[in-house]
């Protein structure tokens, strides 16, 4: 293990004789608009108590030019990731000086040009522990301090962090901006933005008076965002969640001046810095946007909101109580969505996609508790998954329910009250949940926070007309089912009814559904109302019925749970594929929910992609292309729906070129496109990326797109167009591009992967196999990890057999943990992939 990836025993040992006080740092990115200048100067000078003589602090940059300890220079002592210092006394005041790399990578300090104007726009990304790439400091969560800052740039700049510009002078090449002093931060939320970007200004009126708001982008799209008026819409949802929040946690937001910016090449859908908010710029809408998609961006501004009293107030003492601020963070999403953000859908798209995300994470080998081990920052970089937010955000909405609502939310204005700028574990929480709803959780945290895996929950019907509701394995819940009977060509609900369950088998009776019988209801949903965490199957006379009438069931949660316990027994191989495209094929088109018909979209296609070979998968390939063509047809105009079905058509027209002289004159101008659709860039792109990787569009064809789209997104696209040419030296040559060339960025290091697995790509990637698992631990010994993970997961071979992936993991026990786990997933959805096939029922 390298010096670099810091251990939760060393970092607990210098917390314990560590106390930092202030941060005090500059930086000086006067030279950031020339490519030719890689590094920049930067200096921290740390403030703290000690009972130790000796200590290091955090910096992986370009050089370390000085380091100052209580006025005296002394010698550097640095490996290239810890400054040793030495001769500390009781209270002591340290600089270390050095150089740091501008990123490409989205880690650090990320610098992008941008191709409209050949501007240049930075921003910091730090979470887990990037902070160390920019300034010197201790990189870990439980040194708070007060930071303040100080940034030389160009003149015609914004230049922002977490608090308030203070002060702004000329100096030889630009200016220098000094910032208001921070309350305590971890280092991993300290942030610096810099560039001409646009602003949209705004205010908050608090009790304590006005909070400035900031929404801004890069110039060039700025007509997107502001024309648009979605930056008056976000201002809006910013407002109302500043005063829910407020209310419910009983403490006014703490910090200052809320900025929020979007920003190219990101590598996360946002970040919670206090103060100055980071957003991908996937969130400003250069087309057409669906319903869906605004109300996934604002739960997020919510999300990111809800982290400045969970997670940047109260801060976990390290990465294994992640959950303590994500967790929250992404049920508070969803809860202020419905309650303030005026999404009232929200729950309805939490249960299908994110939940669906945390029931696909919670069945890998390498699941873990929601209170997980994290040993070491490695293991911090990729516990950021399903099961630390959807799952732990899943078990909590089971909390609310479970000590009610009124005393959830008393018990964090008790928590955050009693913990405010400081560092917390999984007690202090439950404490004071415990203290202002009576309830007892050590059995509700054992059962839900400290244990893995996930609970399959059934319901059998039996002879005499009651229902048996069976769970593997046993946990405890509060489960509602639901009954439909068929009437006419629709289903009608029957009265639910809610049963607290924890043994493996718990009898129903009859009587509780209305009805002849319970077990006369055409379809019985367990979990119809989504309030617990569980993995649910549909008896076959249920699935009979939702097959036949999905899309009249009025209530949206309803069809949500049903639609994923579809996709589950699909992607379990219970469910033949056949059968869920004829379901989706008939419901899909009636899909009123914007968000469950693109999941819907979704699987189906991973179905066709990944559940079916050979002469079947050609078959299913054209069959799902025409149903999107003919839905996409059908669909109302400028509907979301229309829109949903036209990025099907895209996606699935990758795989089959049955449609592709209806979609080369479409984009060719020779046939309209149907009413309402707007061909927007990305859609343009979408399908000329089909074109291209079944042969039927050429470079020309590419680069007659790019001089319609300049802009960097469209670069991106471009790149992918052309590692997506059907021809085996284009896409050898561009897989050892994304291998080899360490110049792209980490954008277009994806587009290239995107490229190289478009359409029907192993025919050609085949024979890079063995290479692949040649690059990997070399990769990850030299790559960045945010890199190097996308290598490993985008490229890893879609073969016939496991035997190479099994041998690599026998011959590199000794390999990282985290690159170990990446190729256990990798290997587990080829396994499943191999597995779902062969439960495929002969044709």
């Amino acid at each position: 293990m390298t010096s670099a990836n810091l251990t939760r025993d060393e970092t607990a040992a210098r917390a314990s004789v560590i106390r930092l006080e202030t941060v005090a740092v500059e930086i000086d990115l006067r030279g950031a608009r020339e490519d030719i200048v890689a590094t920049f100067a930067t200096a921290s000078t740390l403030t703290f108590a000690a009972d130790t003589d000796v200590t290091w602090i955090d910096f992986i940059g370009a050089s370390v030019d000085e380091v100052v300890v209580n006025g005296a220079v002394r010698d550097i002592d640095w490996d290239g990731a810890r400054v040793r210092v030495a001769g500390l006394g009781a209270h002591n005041v340290v600089t270390v000086r050095g150089q740091a790399r501008y990123s490409t990578s989205g880690e650090g300090l990320h610098r992008f040009r941008d191709p409209v104007d050949d501007e240049v726009y930075l921003y910091t990304q730090y979470e887990p522990a990037d902070c160390r790439r920019v300034y010197p400091c201790f990189e870990q969560p439980d040194l708070k301090a007060r930071w303040s800052f100080t940034v030389a740039a160009p003149e015609a700049w914004e230049v922002l962090s977490n608090g308030a510009e203070t002060a702004r002078e000329r100096v030889e090449g630009g200016v220098r901006v000094s910032f208001a002093e921070t309350l305590p931060l971890s280092s991993y939320i300290t942030a610096v933005a810099a560039g001409p970007y646009h602003r949209v200004a705004g205010t908050w009126q608090g009790e304590a008076g006005a909070v400035a708001l900031g929404v801004l982008c890069r110039r060039s799209l700025a007509p997107y965002l502001v024309d648009s008026g979605d930056a008056e819409e976000i201002l809006e949802i910013t407002r109302r969640g500043l005063t829910f929040f407020g209310d419910a946690f009983g403490i006014e937001y703490p910090w200052g001046k809320y900025d929020q910016i979007f920003v190219p090449e990101y590598n996360l859908g946002a970040m919670e810095n206090p103060g100055l908010v980071t957003f991908t710029e996937a969130y400003v809408f250069r087309g057409a946007s669906t319903a869906a998609q605004h109300e996934g961006r604002a739960n997020t501004i919510l999300h990111e909101m809800a982290h400045m009293w969970f997670g940047d107030l109260t801060t976990m003492r390290w990465w294994d109580d992640l959950w303590l601020k994500e967790s929250f963070a992404d049920f508070m999403g969803a809860h202020a969505a419905v309650a303030a953000g005026g999404f009232p859908d929200a729950w309805v798209t939490f249960a299908s996609r994110r939940k669906g995300w945390a029931y696909a994470q919670d069945q890998l080998p390498t699941t873990h508790p929601i209170v997980a081990d994290i040993p070491d920052l490695e293991a911090a970089k990729l516990n950021f998954d399903g099961i630390t937010y959807a799952k732990g955000a899943s078990v909590l909405k089971q909390l609310v329910a479970f000590v009610g609502e009124d005393a959830f939310f008393a018990g964090a204005r008790r928590y955050f009250a009693e913990h405010a700028y400081a560092n917390t574990t999984l007690p202090d929480l439950l404490d004071a949940l415990v203290a202002e709803s009576g309830r007892d959780l050590r059995a509700w945290s054992a059962a839900w926070l400290e244990t893995s895996g996930i609970s399959r929950v059934e319901v059998r019907r039996e002879a005499d007309g009651s229902l048996l509701l069976v769970q593997s394995p046993p946990r405890p819940h509060r489960v509602t089912i639901g009954g439909y009977d068929r009437v006419g060509d629709r289903l009608v609900p029957r009265r639910p009814v809610e049963v607290d369950i924890s043994a493996p088998r718990t009898v129903v009776p009859g009587v509780s559904i209305p009805g002849d019988t319970a077990a006369d209801a055409a379809l019985i949903v367990p979990n119809v109302d989504d309030r617990t965490y569980a993995k649910v199957r549909l008896d076959e006379r249920s699935t009979d019925a939702a097959a036949f009438g999905l899309s009249t069931i009025e209530d949206a949660l309803a069809r949500a749970v049903i639609w994923a316990a579809l996709w589950d027994a699909t992607r379990d191989g219970e469910l033949p594929v056949a059968r869920y495209l004829e379901v989706v094929a008939r419901h899909a088109p009636a899909e009123t929910n914007a968000a469950l018909l693109a999941d819907a979209l979704a699987h189906a296609d991973h179905a066709v992609g990944h559940y079916t070979d050979g002469d079947a998968h050609a078959r299913f390939a054209s069959s799902w292309l025409d149903t999107c063509w003919h839905s996409l047809g059908a669909a109302e105009p400028g509907s979301d729906a229309q829109l949903a079905w036209a990025r099907a058509v895209g996606v699935a027209a990758r795989r089959s070129d049955a449609r592709a002289s209806e979609i080369a004159a479409i984009l060719g101008g020779a046939t309209p496109p149907p009413i309402g659709l707007p061909l927007d860039p990305e859609l343009r792109w979408s399908w000329l990326t089909a074109l291209t990787a079944t042969g039927y569009a050429t470079v020309a064809d590419a680069d007659a797109q790019l001089a319609a789209d300049p802009s960097s997104q469209g670069l991106v696209a471009y790149r992918t167009v052309l590692a997506a040419r059907p021809d085996a030296a284009v896409r050898a040559a561009a897989w050892h591009d994304a291998w080899e060339d360490e110049t792209l960025t980490n954008e277009h290091l994806s587009a290239t992967i995107a490229g190289v697995r478009a359409g029907e790509s192993r025919r050609f990637l085949a024979p890079f196999d063995a290479e692949y698992f040649a690059r990997i631990l070399p990769t990850w010994r030299t790559r960045s990890i945010e890199l190097a993970r996308r290598l490993v997961t985008g490229l890893f071979p879609a073969s016939d057999a496991l035997d190479a992936a099994d041998t690599w993991l026998e011959g590199n026990e000794d390999a990282p943990g985290a690159l170990r786990r990446l190729v256990i997933e990798q290997r587990d959805g080829l396994a499943r992939d191999l597995r779902v096939r062969a439960a495929q029922p002969a044709d």
